[in-house]
């Protein structure tokens, strides 16, 4: 979808992509906040599972720079090869991919929000839960993420996984714990976290303003590195 907006370069938001429509759902949010916040058109392209592709929305975004921001909460396999093997077939030179979304303090601030509604209060247990990976690397920024939020709640935060990697939530959990999801939106991860028998399940980090905050700085410095670099 093209939204309407007076600067460019366009911004090309990408996302994983899944059946589940509460996913797209989130992403189109995130899209629209930050087209009215950057005033600039946002695209939306998916790596797997469903569409637009990346090559489908780079050509809806015509001609010219684009700025393509992950929406990924870890640089993964799908960020640091998926994408660019995306782009490349396109022929086109002129797209600057920025970093992923998280881990980012923006992300942090938003999961700490979502817990508090979720009645957690400082000092109650935080079990710190992310969807998995294979990717060391990928790990290794869940590992920054919960360190983040374990400063910014004041404790000490080992994060576990929902599938994948271990530890499991579901083992290391327990009934006085609350689960901060590491999920961008709701899906078949976050449901299994909510069957699970704990003091309360955080909603996912979703389209909360701090997300958009964070898009904007991402997008804000991936345009002005190529304004520099040109």
């Amino acid at each position: 979808m093209r939204r309407s907006a007076t600067l460019t370069p366009p911004l090309l938001l990408v996302a994983h992509g899944t059946r589940d429509p509460a996913g797209p759902r989130v992403v189109e949010r995130l899209a629209d906040a930050a087209a009215a916040r950057l005033r600039v058109p946002v695209h939306v392209a998916y790596v797997d599972v469903i569409g637009p592709t990346v090559a489908e929305a780079l050509q809806e975004a015509g001609d010219g720079p684009v700025v393509a921001l992950p929406a990924f909460l870890a640089a993964g396999y799908h960020v640091r090869t998926d994408l660019p093997e995306q782009i490349a077939p396109t022929g086109r030179e002129d797209v600057a991919i920025c970093a992923p979304l998280g881990p980012a303090p923006e992300i942090v601030e938003a999961m700490l929000r979502r817990l508090v509604a979720s009645g957690w209060r400082p000092g109650d247990r935080i079990a710190f839960a992310a969807a998995g990976s294979s990717d060391e690397r990928a790990l290794a920024d869940v590992r920054t993420a919960a360190r983040l939020l374990g400063r910014r709640a004041g404790r000490w935060l080992t994060p576990s996984y929902v599938t994948t990697a271990s530890p499991a939530t579901a083992d290391v959990c327990g009934p006085a714990d609350f689960i901060a999801p590491y999920l961008l939106a709701p899906g078949l991860f976050h449901r299994r976290l909510a069957e699970l028998p704990v003091a309360g399940v955080a909603e996912p980090i979703g389209a909360h303003p701090s997300v958009i905050d964070l898009i904007a700085r991402r997008y804000r410095s991936a345009a002005l590195d190529r304004v520099s670099a040109a």
